[in-house]
């Protein structure tokens, strides 16, 4: 491991708005802050949005700025990624934003029923691998576990590059009777809807655009759901069962 990387990984034990948890702390039960980030972290009662798979935390940094009112968590397992959003939330005393440090197949162990008022899911792994179909985190076991905590009215963004995954979350949704309430397949092209929220740029994202990628989004609302049924969606058929790259 490179001194930079270890570094960062000491850096981030100072950082208030960081939140890293031992395994033993979460394995088979609920975290300490479970129903109380809002009275024990943040310290008032404003609506919570997570981002998942926050990476360095430019979505939840610009999302945090933007909306004072709100308070904002990063969600990611890459401590060292981490590290540059919660400094920045540091060093800006960005009060309304955090970070929590843990593999999203554990989320159900941070937040209560209708603790989170919405979910931003921005440039997630397709997860392009005939195997790994269900890590995607708009799969069916996802959003199972988000509609644990998910408030009845609460919505999900996805925000992605992939033209694969943007059709997949579309045929989850419609296997299980949910119409979008927003779906686009270029939200910089002609119709033209990407809005202060949208208009956030990750590394990524600059990164995808360079290339000439369109930026795909859907919202929508569970509905107050707690069962999805899985989609029959051909176009995976045509995936192979090898690696893949992870980003």
């Amino acid at each position: 491991m490179g001194k930079n990387k270890l570094k960062k990984f000491s850096e981030n034990l100072t950082f208030r708005c960081l939140v890293q948890p031992r395994f033993d702390e979460i394995f088979g039960k609920d975290h300490p802050l479970k129903g109380r980030w809002g009275s024990d972290f943040f310290g008032n009662d404003r609506p919570i949005v997570l981002e998942l798979g926050c990476g360095r935390g430019e979505y939840t940094i610009g999302l945090a700025e933007a909306d004072p009112q709100t308070n904002y968590i990063g969600v990611d397992i890459k401590g060292a990624r981490m590290w540059h959003g919660a400094k920045q939330a540091t060093e800006r005393q960005i009060d309304n934003a955090a970070f929590l440090r843990t593999r999203i197949e554990f989320i159900g162990s941070f937040f209560a029923p209708d603790e989170v008022a919405r979910i931003w899911i921005t440039f997630p792994d397709p997860q392009m691998n005939k195997r790994r179909v269900s890590k995607r985190l708009t799969s069916p076991g996802f959003l199972e576990r988000y509609a644990r905590f998910l408030q009845p009215e609460g919505t999900i963004h996805l925000k992605t590059d992939s033209g694969h995954l943007h059709d997949y979350t579309k045929a989850v949704l419609t296997a299980n009777g949910i119409v979008p309430e927003v779906c686009c397949r270029d939200i910089y092209g002609p119709e033209g809807i990407a809005d202060a929220a949208l208009s956030i740029k990750t590394a990524y994202e600059t990164r995808f655009l360079a290339e000439g990628l369109p930026i795909t989004y859907l919202q929508w609302s569970p509905g107050g759901r707690r069962e999805f049924a899985a989609p029959h969606f051909p176009a995976d058929d045509l995936l192979v069962g090898e690696h893949t790259p992870v980003r």
